[in-house]
């Protein structure tokens, strides 16, 4: 016995998508003077709706009730594809610098090495640089510069990057060198490292704030624990460490678990908190 499957409703995103690229397939069949005639009205009907998408989005962008029917349009996987192919949801600076990294990731691990962001912070992009990288010797170097060429040539915005050590240093302002003691510093001692293990999150009180940590792949990030969306706390969501995602329990916002940045709405994007490890334990520095 055979099952098939119902067929799209005819306006699904799915049923237009195939349209579309049935079309495509049949235009690049034609003839050269025909297919360039056709993919000229393509260019230009799609410019056209690209020029009206983009004056509708800066309205409502300038009015704080039109941000909220935006964020809630954008909710609608149809409206998040048509904006997104006209170029009107973009990344934030700092994942698409991860995904720079995630190019050449593969090429450094053949070499035994790897590479973490850290930040990015105006227009330098901080890494740290881990087994065969993290040395003196002429590979090193190769890998450091291939990880510099990369950045600079695929983001213009940014204009250095900037290695840091590993280990706790002041350069970047490790505990022991400025003497932490918790409140004088505005560093916060949380739970134990070996207590939140791979693939998990957990809610931590800070003090002066309600603070989500988050282990993904051995990977700690500190955010505040408010969805970007309406400010719900986010600890009782789904951590997915195969897509790498958060989703917001309350209204199902997605977000990347390493950025925070909002991958439903544009330029959203959750509050990050410095991390450090120091003696086993996580620190938090709210801001």
């Amino acid at each position: 016995m055979t099952h098939s499957h119902a067929p799209a409703p005819p306006d699904s995103m799915e049923a237009l998508a195939e349209r579309v690229d049935t079309a495509i397939a049949e235009v690049r069949k034609l003839d050269e003077g025909a297919r360039s005639k056709a993919l000229d009205l393509k260019a230009a009907v799609e410019a056209f709706h690209k020029a009206g998408l983009t004056r509708i989005v800066q309205h409502l962008k300038a009015d704080p009730r039109g941000k909220e029917l935006l964020f809630a349009l954008v909710e609608e996987p149809i409206v998040y594809a048509l904006f997104s192919m006209h170029g009107l949801v973009r990344a934030d600076l700092a994942t698409r610098v991860a995904r720079v990294l995630e190019m050449v990731r593969p090429y450094m691990q053949s070499h035994g090495g790897d590479v973490e962001l850290a930040e990015v912070r105006g227009d330098t992009v901080f890494v740290r640089l881990h087994g065969a990288c993290n040395g003196c010797s002429m590979s090193a170097v190769t890998l450091r510069d291939g990880v510099e060429e990369a950045i600079l040539s695929q983001i213009l915005e940014i204009r250095a990057v900037e290695v840091l050590p590993n280990e706790p240093g002041p350069a970047l302002i490790g505990l022991d060198a400025i003497g932490v003691r918790g409140a004088e510093t505005g560093w916060v001692r949380g739970p134990r490292v070996d207590q939140l293990p791979p693939g998990t999150m957990a809610r931590m009180d800070a003090g002066t704030a309600d603070v989500l940590l988050v282990n993904l792949d051995n990977r700690l990030s500190a955010f505040r624990n408010a969805c970007a969306h309406q400010g719900m706390p986010l600890d009782g969501g789904l951590l997915d460490p195969t897509d790498g995602t958060i989703t917001c329990p309350w209204h199902a916002f997605c977000f990347d678990a390493g950025t925070g940045e909002c991958l439903t709405a544009p330029q959203a994007q959750l509050e990050p908190f410095p991390l450090r490890v120091q003696d086993g334990f996580i620190w938090v520095r709210p801001c």
